[in-house]
């Protein structure tokens, strides 16, 4: 891909999460059959977060310093990319999930599951649970970064991390460059990540998209936002960079 079609692939993602931050609808007379399609995509395409399968890794922020919360363009970065399924559904890993991608058990729904899940959900308390689930992959952020960073570099990190676990984070060159302030190569490194399983991921691609549009949110995104790094293997989010 060249760098033209990267840049407007983010520039078309960025309208889509400044939509999103608004709520903004579809097309009237649309609404209903897209959000049924939207459902069926989500639940038979999601791919369980890397955050749900590391174990929780609670690394310590300096005394007297909180969480810092994701702005709203972030959480509806983050919606937008796990989309919201309001019953039990079972991902591509069969493990039993509900709402924006929030990891009931990884097993199968069996009818034991929680009844505040067995009887559906809402979107606003989906909100809750996605805003509670990302906690851990905040801290995780915050105590990896070395320098100040802007709030949409911050939820753009948030969401990445969130995708592919702390862990990923923590070993992969995106990080080392972003504490170098080299921000100029960070497009062409996020967009790597768009492997699962061993394979391509369209879903996992426009993620990468939404998050470089995020991350210069306000700004204009380099030129050179494909670079060198496409002629590098793309990057599987289960296994990470190689050691």
């Amino acid at each position: 891909m060249r760098s033209s079609s990267v840049k407007c692939a983010v520039r078309a993602a960025a309208w889509v999460i400044a939509c999103a931050a608004a709520g903004c609808g579809h097309a009237p007379g649309s609404a209903e059959s897209a959000a049924s399609a939207d459902m069926r995509d989500t639940a038979a395409n999601h791919l369980p977060d890397g955050a749900f399968l590391e174990p929780e890794d609670r690394a310590a922020l300096p005394p007297g310093v909180s969480i810092r919360p994701v702005y709203a363009k972030g959480i509806s970065l983050t919606k937008v990319s796990e989309g919201f399924v309001p019953n039990l559904y079972e991902d591509v890993a069969r493990y039993c999930t509900i709402g924006y991608g929030h990891l009931v058990k990884r097993a199968p729904c069996n009818g034991t599951e929680p009844a505040e899940f067995l009887g559906g959900l809402s979107e606003p308390r989906g909100g809750e649970l996605l805003v509670a689930d990302m906690l851990t992959t905040q801290r995780a952020v915050m105590t990896l970064l070395q320098i100040d960073v802007t709030d949409g570099q911050y939820a753009a990190l948030c969401d990445f991390t969130f995708n592919v676990g702390p862990s990923n984070l923590r070993k992969s060159k995106l990080l080392r460059l972003v504490n170098a302030r080299q921000f100029d190569q960070v497009p062409g490194e996020l967009i790597l990540w768009t492997k699962a399983g061993g394979k391509e991921n369209d879903g996992l691609k426009r993620r990468r998209e939404r998050e470089i549009a995020l991350f210069f949110d306000g700004r204009p995104v380099p030129k050179a936002a494909a670079p060198e790094g496409l002629n590098r293997p793309l990057i599987d989010i289960r296994t990470g960079e190689p050691g």
